[in-house]
């Protein structure tokens, strides 16, 4: 028989107990930098830009309205962006579990349920800031948080299917974004040129969307989300986004064109076949070559918005108006 003695003291003791209440403080609060990898800052840019897009197009002072853009700023990356990125996370963390396995909830930096709580509280926290800019504001932020949890969670979970999630994300993160910046600019619903440059390029980032779904295929095949690469396979995906990407901004073009802004007409264009002189690389392999487009020929599509940006600026309403409608035939 042998006998162990704990020579810890009492000193020992309080370490061990200390040791063990860190573990346990650990596991309940994770950490600043889980929840800021969460909310992926890196997906910002997007709704930012078109936020300054939007703002830009309105035509409005900017000095006179600060304040404005400022929240706006704030409302379009770090709580609305940054809200949906929580909600996906969440509702994803089983893809996420094969696709990137060390993402903050998978691998288990964000304990329990803290991802959903976050999702939650980001949420509200956007529909705060959004009531705070204005009614306007509120409502284009309502419409995207709404989107944000129809894309990720059930029973609607949009990106089970392609069409309705690559359209959801980019109407949210292109559309919505430059509607808010004209609004809260104006302080009233934007000029309808405006709008409709807003869908076009929401219309566009739809091939966006697409390319960002090739790094997930394997997980959307392994839990049945129908992605359009996992639909049409690589190569018609790669076909399809490019066709959603270069369309829409040939219609801008001609648009300008009609209403009198040559130069930046003239511009779109050059844009557009440098896009379409990057896009034979990515088809020959749309899964290695989707980021690398999405570095490059991405870059050269946003650009093209803010040139459409200032272009409506300086038109007058009516010329443009008229443009649309007799691209629109209606």
């Amino acid at each position: 028989m042998s006998i162990q003695i704990d020579t810890r003291g009492v000193g020992g003791y309080f370490l061990c107990v200390s040791q063990t209440n860190i573990s346990l403080l650990d596991r309940r609060f994770p950490a600043p930098s889980a929840i800021l990898e969460l909310l992926k800052p890196v997906t910002w840019f997007a709704a930012m830009w078109a936020f300054f897009c939007g703002v830009i197009s309105s035509g409005a002072p900017a000095l006179d309205r600060l304040p404005f853009i400022f929240g706006g700023v704030l409302l379009a990356g770090p709580f609305a962006c940054a809200a949906s990125q929580a909600v996906n996370d969440w509702f994803d963390r089983d893809v996420d579990a094969i696709n990137q396995p060390a993402r903050p909830i998978p691998s288990g930096r964000l304990p329990g349920r803290w991802g959903f709580y976050i999702a939650i509280f980001w949420s509200l926290a956007t529909l705060c800031l959004g009531a705070a800019l204005g009614p306007w504001a509120f409502g284009a932020s309502a419409v995207a948080t709404a989107l944000a949890w129809a894309y990720s969670a059930p029973p609607f979970r949009l990106k089970s299917n392609g069409w309705l999630g690559a359209a959801a994300v980019g109407f949210s993160y292109e559309g919505i974004a430059w509607f808010t910046g004209a609004a809260v600019m104006v302080g009233t619903l934007p000029r309808v040129e405006i709008i409709w440059l807003a869908i076009l390029y929401s219309i566009g980032a739809h091939g966006i969307m697409t390319l960002n779904d090739f790094k997930a295929v394997k997980g959307d095949k392994a839990l049945g989300l129908r992605s359009l690469p996992v639909q049409l396979g690589p190569a018609r995906a790669a076909q399809v986004a490019c066709g959603f990407m270069i369309v829409p901004q040939l219609i801008v073009a001609l648009w300008l064109g009609l209403a009198g802004a040559p130069i930046h007409a003239g511009g779109l264009i050059v844009l557009v076949i440098a896009q379409c002189a990057l896009m034979p690389t990515l088809l020959k392999d749309p899964c290695a070559k989707a980021p690398w487009y999405n570095a490059t020929g991405t870059s050269l599509y946003v650009s093209g918005m803010m040139v459409a940006a200032f272009a409506v600026r300086i038109l007058d309403a009516d010329p443009v108006v008229s443009s649309v409608e007799l691209i629109l035939g209606s």
